[in-house]
This record gives structure tokens, sequence and C-alpha cells, in this order.
């Protein structure tokens, strides 16, 4: 049973009759809400610095080289494209459902709610398994740019990841705002080197480059790079994730996702033929920092140029990464899918909960990763299973979107008033499906040849774990929360009021 709005009051009731009563704005009467503070040009710095194209690189070109050789270059290439598609589909998910949760929302509203419990272990899989990857390299860094002759204990290794994740911590807990300026100038600084390091390599493109082989194609390794690839391709929807928090949640998130999808693009049609075109592929193979070994040849004895915007590059994938997890989360426990504290907000309208658990078992991890040599191999090749359930995320996303582009797009009431299709994305995302699905097949085959024996099994037991988790969540009392997505055009905390408000108001729930 639902109850449509009265006035400007709505009411929404939980499968075991608990209402959930929603304000104007439509939120909880009794608590408070995200708070509506980012513009365009706060999200399209988000978008961009959650790819973190510098770390990617350096996190995942040693294994590709070692893997496809120069055929990374057509293995990117072609995985760019479903997940192009995919920053298309965000914009007109967005559109129509703007959501904290995102992806697990959508597939709520379209797919229905068993789906979306499904989907929603999916998620946390896919970007909690993505936060430690990215913590312990931000230690590595940091003691390689400071000590760079020392070999670091566990327990350094752990003091300088605690501090970094303490560093994520502030601005995530003081809020979207605070957490979009600091960003900003992180991206600056990751673009400045990014240009700089790409003009050097032109220059000396005569000096230094190597002969370019591409040889017989190693199918394996170009489906296990192309998994791979799925971790430094994604990170632009975080503007998804912060729809709640834009000031106009219907019509920026998306914008946002898409120039950071090209952008990551760009910056990686620049960047991955430079550095194997400029670098011998002896020494790329399997190394724990490519462009450290590029940046030599570029720049001998001045480590330093590159270490610094690559750890600035990881920082800012580490609050932004966990930015995507804490809302999703923070969604989860407001529709009471997990314990409800995860929807709680602190005094700057933050999900304080969520930021801190989120946070604290990276920290529980990272130690277990360190200390505990039993546990270490599990634990490395638990997080190396990231890429997959990044990629199984946005197959689930592509398959909500197929079914909505073709049944419930035009049962929307503005689409019956103003008919029109979306036949190029409907194409589009169909073929994302089959593409994705058919990536996540063949990695049970070649995934333990790549990555080491017993990947397949966990990844498996993990999926199962799944419909356990769908389960358990089934049998809570939950309901699926809407936002209505009105606009805020005059000050960043307020919205507006009087006529043009109600004008507002009245557009919102027309369109829902």
């Amino acid at each position: 049973m639902r109850l449509a709005g009265i006035g400007l009051n709505q009411c929404r009731v939980f499968p075991k009759g608990e209402v959930m009563s929603l304000d104007a704005n439509g939120e909880r009467s009794s608590g408070g809400q995200l708070r509506q503070s980012l513009r365009m040009w706060d999200l399209v710095p988000l978008s961009v610095s959650s790819v973190g194209p510098l770390f990617s690189v350096t996190a995942t070109g040693g294994v590709m080289a070692a893997q496809a050789g120069w055929w990374t270059l057509p293995a990117i290439a072609v995985l760019a494209v479903p997940f192009v598609v995919s920053s298309f589909v965000f914009r007109l998910l967005n559109r129509h459902f703007p959501h904290a949760g995102a992806s697990y929302h959508w597939s709520a509203r379209i797919l229905g709610r068993r789906a979306s419990h499904y989907q929603a272990w999916i998620l946390i899989l896919a970007y909690f398994l993505s936060i430690p990857p990215i913590a312990i390299p931000a230690s590595a860094y940091t003691l390689a740019l400071v000590a760079p002759h020392s070999e670091a204990s566990p327990g350094l290794q752990m003091a300088v990841t605690l501090l970094w994740i303490i560093v994520a911590a502030v601005p995530l807990l003081l809020g979207a705002k605070p957490t979009a300026r600091i960003t900003q100038v992180f991206f600056c600084v990751e673009m400045a080197s990014l240009m700089a390091f790409g003009a050097l390599g032109v220059l000396n493109w005569h000096r230094i480059s190597v002969p370019i082989h591409f040889g017989n194609p190693p199918i394996g390794g170009i489906l296990i790079v192309a998994v791979i690839a799925a971790t430094i391709l994604d990170g632009w929807e975080i503007d998804s994730y912060a729809a709640e928090e834009s000031q106009r949640p219907r019509h920026h998130p998306g914008v946002g996702g898409i120039i950071g999808a090209f952008g990551a693009l760009l910056f990686y049609a620049v960047l991955y033929p430079l550095v194997l075109g400029e670098t011998p592929m002896h020494l790329l193979a399997n190394s724990t920092d490519p462009l450290a070994v590029w940046s030599h040849r570029l720049i001998p004895g001045e480590p330093w140029a590159i270490l610094l915007p690559i750890l600035l590059s990881t920082a800012g994938g580490l609050w932004l990464t966990s930015f995507i997890l804490i809302r999703a989360l923070y969604a989860m426990g407001r529709e009471r899918l997990i314990p409800s504290s995860f929807g709680k907000l602190n005094r700057h309208d933050v999900p304080h909960v969520a930021t801190l658990a989120a946070l604290g078992l990276t920290v529980v991890v990272v130690g277990l990763q360190l200390f505990v040599s039993s546990l270490s191999s599990f634990f490395n090749l638990v997080l190396s299973s990231a890429g997959f359930f990044l990629l199984a995320e946005f197959f689930m996303d592509s398959l909500t979107a197929t079914v909505f582009l073709t049944t419930g797009h035009k049962r929307l009431p503005d689409v019956q008033l103003q008919p029109h299709s979306h036949r190029l994305l409907t194409v589009g995302a169909i073929f994302s499906s089959i593409f994705m699905g058919a990536l996540l097949v063949t990695f049970f085959i070649y995934g333990p040849k790549a990555i080491g024996g017993g990947v397949d099994q966990t990844v498996a037991i993990l999926i199962v774990l799944g419909v356990a988790f769908a389960w358990w969540t089934g049998r809570r009392p939950s309901s699926t929360f809407h936002f209505t997505g009105t606009d805020v055009l005059r000050e960043p905390n307020r919205r507006d009021d009087g006529v043009e408000g109600l004008a507002h108001e009245v557009a919102a729930k027309a369109r829902r």
C-alpha cells in the first residue's frame, strides 16, 4: 500500500504497517537531511578526481603491462565504450530518480526491492574492497617521499596509513562542501602535473622512445586487463551519489559524471601511450610504480616530482571512494536495510556513523593485512576482486537501465504527456549489459591465472553471500525513500520560498 501526498506532506507505509512521515522536501519530518550545497563546479572536480588518473596508472599499469603489453591500450579502449554509455545512462536515471543511494535505489524503483537488496550487497563490496588498496599505497608513497632509502616496518606503515585515514575523515565529517573544496585543490595540482608530464613526454619522445611491438594478442591477458580497467574507469559516478547534496539534483548530477568519464579517457589516452612508448616493457611489467620508472627516464634523480602528485591523487581517491560508499550506506540506513544508525546525521548534516564505520573497518582490514601474515594473502585475494565487483555493479546498472528504457520509461507521466524515446541509449544499455556480463563470466576462466588460485572461489562465495544479505534485508521492515529533487536557486543551504518555491515544488511532484 502506498499513500499519495496530501497538500505538501507525503507519507510512506512500511511493509509491517509503520508509516514514514516526510516533509515538503521529501525528508523525514523528525530528522535532518543532507545539505544541498554542491554546484556544478563542485561536482565536476569530484567526478574527475575520484577517477584518480595518476594513482590509477600507478596502481594498475604494472599488472596490465605484464598481462597484455601493448594490447593494454585496445583493452582499455574497448571497455571504455560501455563505461561511457553508462555515464549517459546515469545522467538519464539521475534526472528521473535523484537519490543518495543512486544505483541500488534505481534498481528498487525499476526492478523491485529484491533485486535492489542484492545490488546493495554488490555496491558495498565494490566500493569497500576499493578502499584498502588505496589506503595502503597512500602510506607507501608517503614513506617513499620522505624516507626514500629506508625500509619501513609494518608498524610504521600502519601508523602512516592510519594518519591518511584520519586525514580523509576530516573533510568527510565536515560535509560535502568542504570535501569538494579540498578536492579542488588536489585536483588543480594533479591536472597541472598531468599536463607537465604529458608535455615532457612528448618533447622527449625522440630521445627515450622504445620500439612498439604488439605481437600476437594474449586473449586471456586482454580479458583480465579489461576487468582490471574497471578500477581505473570508475569513480566519475560520484556525482550520482551526491545527488541529494546538489543544488540542482535533477540537472547537475550525471553531467559531472559524463565530463569525468571523458576526462579520464583523455588522460589515459595521453599517459598510457607515453609510458608504454618511452619505457622498456620488461621494466614496466609487474612494476609496483610504473610512473616512477617512466619519470626517472624523463627527469633522472627527481623522484619527488612524480611521487608528490601521485600521493595527492591517491589521497583524493581515498576520501572520494569512501564518499560513494558512505552515501550508499546512509541511504540504506535511512531505509532500514541495514541498522538505522547508518542513516543518522551529525550537526554538519553528514552521515557520521556511516563514515566512521566505513573508515574504521578499513583500519581493521589494513591492520590484519600488515600484521597477521596468515591472513595477508587471503585479504590480498579478496581485495583483488574489487575490479570484478565494480564491473558487476555497472553490469547491474546497465541491466536496470535496459529494463527502464524498454518498459518503464514510457509509463512515466511526463513521457505520456510528451511521448519520446531514447533509442540510441537503449541500444547502448543492451550492448553494455551483454558486454559486461560476458566479461564477468570470463573472469572465472582467466582470473586464477592472473591473480592467483582461489580468487574464483572467493568471488563465488561473496556472490552467494549476497543472496543471504538480500534475504536478511528482505526480512527487515523497510521502505523505498523518494527524494523530490527540488532545486535550490538562491542561498546554498536554504530552499526557495514564496511563489517561486511553490512552483518548483509543484513541478517536482509532476515529474514524479
